[in-house]
This record gives C-alpha cells, structure tokens and sequence, in this order.
C-alpha cells in the first residue's frame, strides 16, 4: 500500500534500479541528489522538496519534460504552451535551470534538444536557491533528471504507442542482470509523429545504455550513454496579439491560432545529442563514502525560423489592407560542448550520544563551449494566405562564434541531527567563474536550516539560502555596439513551514517563502539589453499526497506567488495562483486483472502584462487530463488524454506583441509487455 501510495503521490520510487527507500520507521528517504546529495528522509529536509516519479508522469501523459512537473506546487510548466523545441517551467515565478544526475546540462538556449522522459527514473524539485550543493543555479530553484540505471535484477518492458496526430512510437527499457555484481540496461524509443501545427513533425530516435558493476560489496561502478537525434520545428509560432488574442479589424476573420508561418520544408528544429557519464562510489567505511561523477555532452543543432514582426508596432502590425505584415527568417547553427565533474566524501560520526553528523566535503568543476553562427532575413506575407511557395530560404554559413565558461566550486555541508528529533543543514560554497568575453566572477554562498519533530508527525521549519548564476557575455547597445560584462544574478531566500507525516504514505507541507534575486538580464523592446535592479518574489505553497483505503491515491498542489521588480513589469505576466489536484483509483477484476483509473485538473491563473503600448491580461484557464489502465498478467493496455475537454486557451499573450497558445487534447495508446 506504501508503494502504491510513493508511486502516485511522487514521493520517491522504492526499487533497487532507484535511489529510495524506506526506513525503520516508514519515512521516505530520497538518496543521492534531492536538496542534500545525501541519503536523508524528507521529513528530516529543512525545505520542501518535490519527487516525481516515472509511473507518475508517465500515468499523467507527459509528453516533455516539462510535462513531467505540471503537478507540483508553485511551479508552472510550459509557461509559453507546449514548445518542441526547449522544457520550460518557472519555480516560485522564476526560471528554473535544469540539471541531469546532479550536474547542469543546459548553458544556453537553442543550443541544444530536449531530453527524453522515458529516459529518467524520476524527476527532483529543489525550491528556491541551491548554489550551495549544485554550484551556478537558478534563484528559483532547479529540476533536477535522474536517469535510469541498471539493477541487479532482470526485468523489462516494451510499449507501442498511437495517437493524436499521427503519433506512432516505440519504447523499450530492458535490464539484464548478468551476474550478482555486473548488469546492463538498454532504454530507448523511436518516434514519428506530427504536431498540432502543420508542417512541425516531432520525431525522434534515443537509445541511451549503460552498465553496472560492483566488483566489491562496498564499490559500484556505473556507466551510462546516450545517442538521441529529433527531427522536429516550432509549435511555437509566435503568433501577434492582434488578430489572434485581440481582433483585427477589417480582417476576413480571427487567425487560426496554430497557424504555421514558416516554409515547409526548411522550417526545422533538428539536432543530434551524444552524452556519456561515469559514475563511482565506494564505502571506506560505514563512516566514510566517496562520490565521483563525470559527464559529457556533445550536441550539434540546425534551427531554421520565422516569426512575424509583431514588435514593431505590437498594437497594429499590419500594414493598411488588415492582411501583410513583416516576417523575419533566422538560421543559425549551434554546437555545445559540456564537461562537468562532482566529487565529494561524506563522512558520518558523532561528537556526543544523541548528537550524529553526515559530513559532505565536495569540489566540483565544469566547462562549456557554444558556438553558433546564423544568418537573417526580411519578407513581407499575406498572413491570412500565406503563399508558402515564395518564402526564401536561407543558409547559415562561415565561421561559428564561440562563448565558453569555466567553473571551479568547493562546498562543505553539515547535517546535525539531535536526539533524532531535529536536524539542522549548514553549508558554505565558494565559486570561481571565468568565461571567454572577460568575465571573472568569484562568488560564496551560505545555506542553513533546522527542522524539529513536535509530535503527532508535525515537523515544522525554517532555513536561508543563498545563489549565484554567472552570465557569459556583455550587455549589448541600442545601436548593437557591445556594453559591459554581464554582472552575475545573485539571490537569497527566507523560508519557513511545517511537514505534516501522520502516518506511512501521507505528506502534508505548507511552505511560505521570499526570494529576491539582483542583476537579472532584461531584452529591451528599443534594442539591446541592461540588467535589472532586483526582483522580489513572495508566496504560499502547498502539497500533499495521501492514500486511502481502497487502493486510492490522492495529490494536491496550491502555490501563490506575487512578484515585483524595480524596472521589469513585464515579469507581472506569470500568474500568482496555480492549484493542481490528481488521484488514481484501482480496482481488481477477474482473472487477477486491474484496472487503474486516474484524472486530474490543472489551474493556471490569470497574467498580466504591461508595456510602453498596453497592458494585457491573459485569462485564467483549467485542463483536465486522464487515464484508463488495465493490467493483466504481464500485459498492460492504457489511455491517457491531457486537457481531455480540448480547452482553447493562451498560454501567455506578451505586451510586446506575440500570444503563445497551449496545447489542444492530446490522446496517446498504449499496449505494452513486461517481463521479469
């Protein structure tokens, strides 16, 4: 019942090819990488951490990554619809950076394509800052991937899959346990399908292996790969406000929202991704652990564009026939190269009878390179009958333009748990950053918190935390002219709370928290960028997973957030209220089958945003997603539909001129075999 409750609640996935499980006294403990790269119970966590396991988001139809975190308090995914291109998802209204096992993967937009779920065991959600375990991070918080691994233990599954648009896939994770020290494992798909905008396919082929190997009961070895190639586009069209959020007078009527402005054809967003990852630990001691990983990435990329000239005039950018406006083409080419590396040693002891220490001493380094080199250019349509056949196209050619960036960090953190009843998380950082445009950037961040069992499963806390994000580059001039190095983005957040665990398979929190982050980077709507003074975000979070008799899980999210920033109204487009609620319910039937039932309904509050022209507001909007599921023997027969009312709603409309629409319903199929 526990499991089942860990499974849908998204507490943690209690299975040896995870990193969780459960203690003496039915406390979840995450091990590895949430909030403390230690193996620690949440109820011991002076912060709200969120995990989201595969069987989780896998029941809810998560197509992306960002998909996977819809169901979390406080954070809001997809804040510009669906996108095939990047994961997007804000954390206490700021952008959230992703990391894969601990360590950053992504440095720069358009550089690269996007993971694959199918690929992780669950999915992490570290609040607010975290510079001082995870080195540069977002001020928000970070969303962490856990990707699969082999266990000692042979099982698998292959799945086929059909549905909205022409979506035909399959997907196979298979794990062989050769011996009881050495076992490998395979997980791939292979994907071809359309999209709910014509002439944007989203197809993809990944294979990522790997292998484990424990020559000793105190060493494991691990080593993981991955190949993945995605032929796709934009969904994201950007669209203008007028004629689409707000009408255009004296035009033959609205424009279709998922209308394709591109060239057939060229229109691409196509790349091929190649990582590879090592993995040791080994135990001196039951006092002593060593952890060292290393990772890297190469990843080409063609991503070739257009988008109309909403901007210019944001409130009237056609011309005086209601029907042409500009169009801009851009071509550009990207590599990136990433090296990252994390090294620590933990160290348990005591320094009284009821006083216990887990000592984490780490360094950590990466490196990165991005190239890119593009081309643009300027037409004029008919956007209402767009003559697709006359658009030009453009080739991106001669040398690419390379930024890089070096980090070298070193942090300590000390867990302090007393009568094991409280805990108490300090730590310190110390960065050094230096990037090719000059930039050098030395920076220390704190951490500290104390979580305490009053009795009755209530646990009430409160912590501080500090972040650092160096930015590569310069601020550049109206007139294109390059300014100054890019300061880094500082912050700091106070937060305190309660973690209610009345019992096995029920977590309640209610967090309240304040952030502020200084030097964001602004774009300018006259050209170039500056940086911002400081940004101020507040607000209430609550999460709870239940179980209730009768195999019936429960999950219930509310944040509220409410920013304000010195300079930058345009950040008043996020929404302050996001509520969420999902629950599965399973029932036996005969022959030992189950059916598994599940809904959820997701609410989006309304945004504003204000510019020099207008001031918009985004209304509110409400999805609801499903899934039918029966198991039989080793056969599994399921449908999933997300926003299954098909709702036609914007994901954000921005004064500066564009409108972003969130996806339609979605309906997916699948048959699938497991083995064991």
């Amino acid at each position: 019942m526990l499991l089942g409750t860990m499974l849908a609640g998204g507490n943690a996935l209690a299975a040896e090819a995870a990193t969780a499980e459960i203690d003496d006294q039915d406390q979840i403990v995450v091990t590895g990488y949430a909030g403390t790269k230690t193996d620690t119970a949440l109820v011991e966590l002076p912060q709200p951490v969120k995990v989201i396991t595969a069987d989780q988001y896998e029941a809810q139809g998560a197509i992306n990554i960002s998909d996977t975190v819809k169901y979390a308090a406080g954070v809001l995914a997809n804040p510009y619809g669906r996108d095939t291109r990047v994961d997007g998802f804000n954390v206490r209204g700021i952008d959230a950076l992703q990391f894969r096992d601990g360590m950053r993967d992504i440095f720069s937009f358009y550089a690269s394509i996007t993971s694959d779920p199918y690929n992780f065991d669950r999915v992490e959600i570290v609040r607010g800052p975290a510079s001082v375990l995870f080195g540069q991070g977002s001020i928000g918080g970070l969303v962490n991937l856990v990707s699969k691994a082999p266990g000692f233990e042979t099982q698998g599954e292959i799945n086929l899959v059909y549905g909205s648009y022409d979506r035909k896939e399959v997907l196979a994770d298979v794990n062989l346990a050769l011996s009881g020290s050495f076992a490998i494992r395979a997980v791939g798909r292979a994907r071809d399908a359309d999209t709910y905008v014509d002439h944007v396919p989203d197809d993809r082929v990944m294979f990522a292996p790997s292998l484990r190997w424990k020559p000793t009961p105190d060493t494991d070895i691990t080593l993981t790969g991955l190949y993945q190639e995605d032929d796709t586009g934009s969904t994201s069209q950007f669209l203008p406000i007028i004629g689409t959020f707000r009408p255009n007078p004296g035009a033959p009527g609205p424009l279709d929202r998922y209308t394709f402005v591109g060239k057939p054809g060229w229109d691409r967003y196509a790349g091929r991704s190649l990582q590879g990852m090592a993995s040791v630990a080994h135990d001196f001691s039951d006092a002593v652990r060593l952890s060292l990983k290393a990772r890297y990435i190469d990843s080409d990329l063609e991503y070739f564009t257009h988008y109309t000239n909403s901007y210019s005039n944001p409130t009237d950018p056609f011309a005086a026939d209601r029907r042409t406006i500009g169009l801009y083409a851009d071509a550009s080419d990207a590599r990136m190269n990433v090296f990252s590396t994390d090294n620590n040693l933990q160290f348990n002891f005591n320094t009284g009878a009821n006083i216990g220490h887990k000592l984490l001493v780490g360094v950590d380094y990466s490196w990165n390179k991005v190239g890119k080199r593009g081309v643009f250019g300027f037409e004029t349509i008919d956007l209402y009958d767009i003559d697709y056949d006359a658009l030009l196209t453009y080739d991106p050619t001669g040398p690419f333009n390379y930024d890089s960036q070096k980090q070298l960090g070193v942090y300590v953190q000390d867990q302090i748990r007393f009568f094991d009843r409280v805990s108490v998380v300090l730590g310190a950082r110390r960065d050094r950053v230096t990037s090719s445009a000059g930039n050098r950037d030395n920076a220390t961040t704190f951490r500290a918190g104390v979580i305490g069992d009053i009795g009755a499963g209530f646990s009430p806390f409160i912590s501080y935390t500090e972040s650092f994000l160096p930015i590569a580059g310069r601020n550049k001039n109206a007139d294109g002219s390059v300014g100054d190095p890019f300061r880094p983005q500082t912050g700091e957040q106070w937060e305190a709370g309660v973690k209610w665990h009345p019992r096995p398979g029920t977590l309640v929190t209610v967090t309240g928290f304040r952030v502020k982050e200084r030097n964001r980077v602004l774009y300018l709507a006259g050209g170039g960028t500056a940086q911002s003074g400081e940004l101020t975000t507040k607000g209430v979070e609550v999460e709870a997973s239940h179980s209730l008799p009768g195999n019936f899980d429960l999950l219930v999210n509310y944040g509220y957030n409410k920013l304000k920033s010195e300079v930058n109204t345009d950040l008043d487009y996020l929404p302050r209220h996001i509520a969420s609620i999902w629950s599965t319910k399973t029932f036996g039937l005969v022959d030992e089958a189950q059916l598994r039932l599940g809904a959820g309904v997701v609410y989006t509050g309304k945004r504003r945003s204000t510019g020099p022209a207008w001031s918009l507001v985004t209304p509110r909007n409400t999805t609801v997603d499903a899934l039918a599921e029966v198991n039989w023997n080793n056969w599994r027969f399921a449908v999933n539909a997300t926003n299954l009312l098909n709702n036609k709603f914007f994901a954000s409309c921005l004064a500066r001129g564009d409108c972003f629409v969130g996806a339609p319903r979605n309906v997916m199929a699948t048959v699938g075999y497991r083995f064991r």
